[in-house]
């Protein structure tokens, strides 16, 4: 079976007969975790077990999993701090920061891959203007040279431990101030000047670093009267054509406010997957999914399924092997070196 375009949420820490029944649908091709789906290592370890067994080839398992605000898992979890922390020293410090990059990313992705998450949402390639509420200190650095650079570390961290990078939020979130979450930011800023600013990762990244990007929920007015994630001019014209990017591109939670001017969650994912989008996460209102499953009207794409199927993981070590390795005591020390966290304890023994 293919992957479908739809991507889902669970209500809490184990299937309901419902839920599994949903996954099933050739619509579904991937299921996206939050906290409240976490309870435990083992807890969380079963439940992607239990998700990939559905259907073969396995769904696609993610998560937002960056560090800092936005960490999912954390009991049992090395703590990531954001990524802010690691860039913050590039200027006086390139060689050693891109270091840390690079275990940081091993770090978050291979004890994700060790329980069977197929990737996360990351890194965040948004430049820190300062003025985000939401993005802030998930940016790597203000500089687009350095977030290039960092973000670069980071992702072959992440392949080191065979897991996908999928950038977000393109063309670029760091430049405004509404949060996307609870209202549609407008950036008011021409193509030439993003180019040459926060578009800069993306264009260096997308053709041989990115399995995936995910587009923002912000109208860019100067360009297009659609949010990005619903643009033909943003997703074909620019990611696809100008950008030559062939990797999937994989919606925001459409349940946002900054997708609301779309209409409803079938309108919504209609006009994503129209716009170009591979895949569309409809999280985070329950019912919606399945509105969406019963209208839907989407034929089966071998190139979308190609696209997808790039993200799973693969070559997974085992949680108890990882955390005896030196590699993954290395890495938990690099963190702690430029992180400092006197309220955490982690064994290293």
């Amino acid at each position: 079976m293919a992957l479908g375009p739809l991507m889902v949420d669970l209500l809490a820490t184990e299937l309901s007969e419902t839920e599994k029944e949903i996954l099933k649908h050739p619509l579904v091709g991937g299921v996206i975790l939050f906290s409240r789906n976490f309870e435990s290592v083992e807890q969380i370890t079963r439940l992607c077990d239990e998700i990939h067994q559905l259907r073969q080839p396995h769904l696609l398992i993610s998560v937002d999993h960056e560090g800092g605000r936005v960490q999912r898992f954390r009991k049992g979890f090395s703590r990531l701090p954001p990524v802010a922390a690691i860039g913050k020293e590039y200027h006086q410090h390139p060689k050693l920061t891109l270091e840390r990059a690079e275990q940081s990313g091993w770090l978050m992705a291979a004890e994700l891959r060790a329980i069977g998450v197929d990737f996360s949402f990351a890194p965040v390639l948004d430049l820190d203007y300062g003025v985000s509420q939401v993005i802030g200190d998930r940016s790597f650095h203000r500089d687009p040279l350095a977030v290039t650079d960092i973000a670069r570390a980071y992702i072959q961290g992440m392949k080191r431990a065979w897991m996908s990078a999928v950038g977000k939020h393109f063309p670029g979130h760091g430049a405004v101030e509404v949060d996307s979450h609870l209202g549609l930011p407008v950036d008011s800023r021409h193509l030439e000047d993003m180019l040459q600013a926060d578009m800069l990762p993306f264009t260096r990244l997308c053709q041989t670093e990115l399995a995936g990007i995910m587009p923002a929920h912000i109208v860019y007015e100067n360009n297009d009267k659609l949010p990005a994630c619903f643009s033909p001019f943003w997703l074909q014209e620019m990611l696809r054509g100008k950008l030559q990017f062939q990797g999937a591109i994989l919606s925001d939670d459409l349940s946002m406010e900054g997708a609301a001017i779309m209409g409803g969650p079938l309108e919504r994912a209609e006009a994503a997957l129209s716009a170009g989008c591979d895949m569309v996460l409809v999280c985070n209102n329950p019912g919606s999914v399945e509105q969406v499953i019963d209208g839907l009207k989407v034929s089966t794409d071998p190139l979308r399924n190609a696209r997808l199927m790039r993200l799973h993981g693969r070559h997974a070590t085992p949680r108890h092997e990882l955390q005896q390795s030196a590699e993954w005591k290395q890495a938990v020390q690099t963190v702690m070196d430029y992180a400092p966290d006197p309220e955490m304890e982690l064994n290293l023994t």
